[in-house]
Formats: structure tokens, sequence, C-alpha cells
């Protein structure tokens, strides 16, 4: 320890630092599968040594708890947390993957204007065969009426405009596509 200060590593004249990261957003509607794909493509990423991190939406949403409620403010709330969280990692040189509705035309212009490096994915799924997976039982909630937050059901989900990727759950499987975003994608 020199004058009260521990060094870790190397010495920092000889630190490189790392390039940035890159950003896939995959955005979707409810229950398309856009976390699931996320955590595949991040292990099967990590297997070959790339330095990538996952950020999901519920996660984000949930570390606010019950201050965030659903309308549009909260949910651009969550995707400008999502978008610094996003530049910091890829700041640092990780690769990102971040799953999340991203909904509204105002996130995601948010996105598209805040994020560097940024890949736009659209994980495609058509709300019928997104009430039929339902892992978490929203649809249902929405149909009985518990709730009339779900975009998708109580409002239209847009698809985005240009999208970089266009990732059908229904037609492809998650191996698949997963598959595709590991070999065609550039990682730096």
């Amino acid at each position: 320890m020199a004058n009260g200060v521990k060094h870790f590593g190397l010495p920092r004249q000889d630190r490189e630092y790392p390039e940035p990261g890159t950003v896939l957003w995959l955005l979707g509607p409810t229950s398309a599968g856009k976390t699931t794909l996320a955590m595949r493509v991040v292990a099967d990423l990590r297997r070959l040594g790339v330095p990538v991190i996952l950020f999901d939406g519920d996660e984000v949403r949930g570390f606010f708890g019950a201050d965030l409620g659903f309308g549009t403010d909260s949910r651009l709330r969550v995707v400008s947390v999502l978008v610094h969280l996003a530049n910091k990692a890829a700041d640092a040189g990780l690769h990102v993957v971040v799953a999340a509705l991203t909904a509204g035309q105002d996130a995601r212009e948010h996105v598209r204007e805040n994020v560097r490096n940024l890949t736009i994915g659209y994980v495609a799924c058509s709300v019928e065969t997104c009430a039929q997976r339902d892992p978490k039982g929203l649809y249902r909630k929405a149909i009985s009426g518990e709730i009339d937050t779900l975009i998708g059901y109580n409002s239209e989900y847009r698809p985005p405009d240009s999208p970089d990727l266009v990732l059908d759950t229904e037609a492809h499987s998650v191996d698949e596509l997963a598959a595709r975003i590991v070999a065609s994608y550039v990682w730096n």
C-alpha cells in the first residue's frame, strides 16, 4: 500500500481500458419470450467467453415496488433506468442484453436517442399465443377484469418501426433464435 491507497491488479499505467460494449434491446408484448430469449443469448455468449450482462424490465420494476405504477410515466421511468444501466455497463466494456416491453413510442424514441451501440430486436408473437403462454397470469387477470393496464389486451401493442432484428417466437424456437443472434450479431 503506497500513500494509504491500496491498488488492485496491474499498475495503472499498464491497464488498457476496454472498448465500449454493444446493447441488444429486446422488446415485444408481454409473454412473447423476451426474457427467455435474453437469458439464453446471455448464457450462450458467456459460454463463448463474451462478457455480457442482462437487464430485465421486470427486475427494474420490482426494484421500485409498489411506488411504480403502469401508466406512461412509470413505464418511461423503467425504460430510462434501463437505458442508464445499459450505457454504464457498455461503457465498462460489457455487452448488454435488455429485455423490456418498451411499448410506448416515447420510450422507443428515448432508447433510440440515448443508447449507444444499439441493436433493437423485436420479439414478435401474436397476442393470442402470448395469452396462451401467460406464465405470470397477467392475461388471465386482464380477461377477468382484475387489471386494466395490460398492453396487448387492454390496449394495443404496436410493433416497432424498423427494428434491426425480427425474432418470431411462434415460428422459431428459442434455440434457433438464440443461435441466430449469437452467430450473426457482431459482438466487438
